[in-house]
This record gives C-alpha cells, sequence and structure tokens, in this order.
C-alpha cells in the first residue's frame, strides 16, 4: 500500500529535529558521560567534564546550542518504495529547506558555518544548506531518516587508511588517536569504516556515530563475534593512552568504539576513523505520513546533580592592564577566572589581519591586540537579551601559522582556544613570554555566561568569524601552555598513560 508523505512533514521534522539536537545531548550520551565523570581520577579532566555536564543540563533547559559550532548537517534517509511525495521538489531541496528553517528560527538561531567555493572565496552561505544527503531505496511504506550536526573540529580529525590485507587495525588506530590532538573534545565516541571502498569506508564511520551507546553492556556480557572484539580491544586501549578529556589527561578517552564493516577486494583493507565529539548531536525518526516527528522534550533528571565549584587555588585575573611579569606567574594545570576585555578572532579574521600587516595598512578602529588576549571563536547569535550566543572554543591549532606573526607585529600577549599547539608555536609562545589559555570545548553555553557585553569591532561582512570585542567575568580557563613554553597537553597525557600503566600493575 502507498504512502503518501506530506512534503511540509517531511521539511518541518527536519527543522525540528535538528532545533532539538542543537540544545538536546541524546540520553545514552549524558549517561556515559556521567559514568566517566565518576570514575575519573585526574582532577584536570573532571573539571571539564563538569563543565561539559553542567553545560548540556543548561543548554536543554534554556533551549539554546550546547556547542556554538552546531555543524554540517548530515542526513541518512531509507526511503521505503512504497513511499510516494506530494510534491515537485527534490529531496535536496526538501532537506535543505528544513536545514534553513532549523538555522534560521527566531528563538533558537543557529550558527552558520558553511561555505561554498570551499577552494575559493569561502562564502558563507548563511542559512548551513546544502545539507550533505545520502539516500537508499529500501522495502516497505515508511521513511526512515537519521539525522547528524557534525561539528568541524572532530570532522577535521578523521582518518583514512588503506592497510594490507595482514596488517592490524588494532595498531593503527592506537598509533593515530594520539596524532588526532585533542581538537575533537575528547571524552567522544570513535567511529571506525572497515571495507569496501575507500569513499563506502568513510561513510559506514559516520554511519557508526548515528548508533547507540552500549560499550558497557558489551564489556558486561562479552563480544559474540570478531567486530565487538575489535571495538573492546580498542576502547581499551585507546584509553590506556591517557589522554583524556579535552587532551589534559585522564582515563576516559573514548565513551565508546563504533564499527561497521562492508566486504572488500581480496587486496584491499580501507579503514577509516571518525570521532564524534562532546557536543555529539545525531537523532532518529520514521515518518509513516500519517504526520510529522514529535520529539520528547529532556527531563532535568536525565542529567546528574553534578556542580562545578570554584576551588581555593583557582585565581581571579583582570586582563586589562595585565602584565608579562604577572603571567610570567601561571603554570600549566592552574585554572583562572578571566575578567576584562578580550578580542576574538579566527581563521578568516587571522587571513584578513595578516593582509593589513602585509600591507602595511592601519587596523579598523577597535582593533588593537598590544597588551590584549586574543580567543578562537565563531558565536551564535545572542536572543532575548543575551550579550552574545554559545561561544566557546574553537580548535587553536588551525591558528598556529599565524601566531608567531600576531606575537611579533601586534603585541599580542596571550591566546585562547581549545585543544593542543604544535611545537613552533609553543616555542614562539615561549621567546615572547605569552600564554595559551585553554577553554573547554562543548561548554559553548556555560561559557557565554560569563560574557556580559559583545559588540562587533571589525570584519563584520565575515559573520561569525567577525572580530568582537568581549568584555568577561570570571570566564574559566586553564593554563595550557606557559610563558616558559610547558604544554599541559603534552605533560599531562603522558602523566596519566603511566598512571594508568601503573594501575593496571596493581591489578
Amino acid at each position: 500500500m502507498t504512502a503518501l508523505i506530506n512534503s511540509q512533514d517531511f521539511i518541518t521534522s527536519i527543522a525540528e529535529s535538528l532545533q532539538y539536537i542543537s540544545y538536546t545531548h541524546p540520553r545514552d550520551f549524558i549517561q556515559a558521560m556521567a559514568r566517566a565523570y565518576e570514575r575519573e581520577k585526574s582532577q584536570a579532566a573532571k573539571d571539564a567534564m563538569a563543565q561539559i555536564l553542567i553545560n548540556s543540563r543548561m543548554a536543554a533547559m534554556g533551549q539554546r546550542p550546547i556547542c556554538q559550532d552546531t555543524g554540517i548537517v548530515t542526513v541518512f534517509l531509507q526511503i521505503g518504495i512504497e513511499c510516494q511525495f506530494d510534491t515537485k521538489q527534490s529531496i535536496q531541496e526538501m532537506v535543505d529547506e528544513g536545514v534553513r528553517q532549523a538555522y534560521s528560527h527566531p528563538d533558537n538561531p543557529l550558527r552558520a558555518s558553511v561555505v561554498a567555493d570551499p577552494a575559493g572565496q569561502r562564502v558563507n552561505t548563511r542559512d548551513n544548506t546544502p545539507a550533505v544527503i545520502y539516500t537508499e531505496l529500501v522495502a516497505g511504506s515508511t521513511i526512515d531518516i537519521r539525522i547528524a550536526a557534525k561539528g568541524g573540529g572532530s570532522e577535521n580529525k578523521s582518518k583514512f587508511v588503506a592497510l594490507n590485507p595482514s596488517d592490524s587495525i588494532v595498531d593503527w588506530v592506537i598509533r593515530t588517536v594520539p596524532k588526532m590532538g585533542a581538537g575533537w573534545c575528547p571524552p567522544g565516541i570513535l567511529g571506525i569504516g572497515i571495507g569496501g571502498t575507500v569513499d563506502k569506508a568513510m561513510v559506514l564511520a559516520k554511519e557508526s556515530l548515528m548508533e547507540p551507546i552500549n560499550i558497557q553492556d558489551l564489556l558486561q556480557n562479552g563480544p559474540k563475534n570478531r567486530k565487538e572484539e575489535l571495538r573492546l580491544e580498542i576502547y581499551e586501549k585507546v584509553n590506556n593512552l591517557g589522554i583524556g578529556a579535552q587532551g589534559l589527561g585522564g582515563l576516559t578517552t573514548a565513551l565508546d568504539v563504533k564499527i561497521l564493516d562492508c566486504p572488500t577486494h581480496a587486496a584491499s583493507l580501507p579503514v577509516a576513523m571518525i570521532p564524534n565529539c562532546a557536543a555529539t548531536r545525531h537523532i532518529h525518526f520514521t515518518l509513516d505520513g500519517t504526520g510529522p516527528a514529535h520529539f520528547t522534550p529532556p527531563r532535568i533528571e536525565d542529567w546528574p546533580q553534578i556542580e562545578w565549584e570554584v576551588g581555593e587555588s583557582v585565581k581571579r585575573v583582570q586582563l586589562n592592564g595585565i602584565t608579562k611579569k604577572e603571567i610570567a606567574s601561571w603554570k600549566t594545570g592552574e585554572t583562572l577566572l578571566l575578567n576584562g576585555t578580550i578580542l576574538t578572532g579566527r581563521d578568516a579574521a587571522h587571513r584578513r589581519i595578516q593582509s593589513f600587516l602585509q600591507d602595511g595598512k592601519p587596523f579598523p578602529e577597535g582593533v588593537d591586540f598590544k597588551g590584549k588576549f586574543i580567543y578562537y571563536v565563531g558565536p551564535v547569535d545572542p536572543v532575548n537579551g543575551e550579550a552574545v550566543g554559545p561561544a566557546g572554543p574553537t580548535t587553536s591549532t588551525r591558528m598556529d601559522k599565524y601566531t608567531d606573526m600576531m606575537l611579533n607585529q601586534t603585541g599580542l600577549i596571550g591566546m585562547i582556544g581549545k585543544s593542543e599547539r604544535g611545537d613552533a608555536t609553543i616555542e614562539s609562545i615561549r621567546e615572547h613570554g605569552a600564554v595559551y589559555l585553554m577553554a573547554v570545548g562543548g561548554a559553548a553555553y556555560l561559557v557565554s555566561k560569563a560574557i556580559k557585553k559583545a559588540r562587533v569591532v571589525a570584519f563584520e561582512d565575515l559573520g561569525m568569524e567577525a572580530i568582537y570585542e568581549f568584555k568577561v567575568e570570571d570566564m574559566p580557563v586553564t593554563v595550557a601552555v606557559d610563558s616558559r613554553g610547558e604544554s599541559i597537553h603534552k605533560t599531562g597525557p603522558a602523566l596519566w598513560s603511566q598512571k594508568i600503566r601503573d594501575y593496571r600493575k596493581l591489578d
């Protein structure tokens, strides 16, 4: 029997699902993160996970994005051959209309991050379209829809390898995960695709991230096949690396490992790995022609009752007028509460700054980095009296190529972002007596509450990549690279990988 799918129901379901996942973590993710928080012994990692869980609860209750990076939309459609749409629009056009409505919602606008002409002008499409769609015709009279909003920080850490059939998949994963750094905001989920062709393996890895978190059940019941054995082996060995939450060192790096596979050529062993970050956003629903999908509002009881408290060792810092002498007293791993004025800037803004410097042109009024800190961020637009929308950090390593220029030529003395810095950047920080601070990726709504005033001071045409001036009160950060060039992203995992080995010997 043919099922008639109302095109407006389809579009509305896409739009409402994207709104829903922008502020609601899947329940299994909350439970897995809470379990990791309870067992964590590294205080730095525990504090990071506390902020992630508190941010998650705040975002759900306030219906504002979990992360400022509200992702590029990926949709997996299984369309029953007995379904029919009452429209002349294509699937792409209908999905994109749903995306457009979701990302321009007046009560909860989402950040438009998609740029056209990717190898050229990289112009923001302003509505986060087009979506990436995978469509399959299947038996039946329903449409099965799995939808995700994938952040750039974790997507950029995706890896692929064409192994020889006799090579070890586990060995490749364990060699590769440390090279991914902390830009994917661990702890999260590792999705692995095995087999098929190069492109099929990548799609399998992405698709695997839609599956429920169930590694604890697998640990309890034991594996039933080789794929489940692989999941457990990789899960254990990845967590033994000691990378920990936000790369600070700790017991939990992966909350789960998912694997999908496919038959492949006898000469091939294609393997893809894609991580999901601490802002995991995905949902699964079905349309059968009886109306749009409905999404159950979250319950406050779904979140653990965690409070992140400022300890006695936390320093409250006034940035206005700060000196390099004071910065030199900070040590890696310390928690600071920032107060005062900071400027923002990320990829596109740094490119503009570079061109101004090369051409000898003065910066726009309001852009003066001398003695200042820059925050690598592209915030969500504000609503309902907010100074700014969710405003968590972006991956700092992308700005490494500009750091020496900024420290040498602009008078900048500090940077705020997420993840590690490269060796050359660390050396530049040391040479200039500067500092790099880390805000928690995946705690964007929580961080935004510390931003009391915000205004665009330059490059407004860049949208979310414009330069803002923020006035902050008690913005929580961790000293990640101090003025002596010590990096917590090096010392933390090294310390905790050894501690984990010691724990295992005691067992």
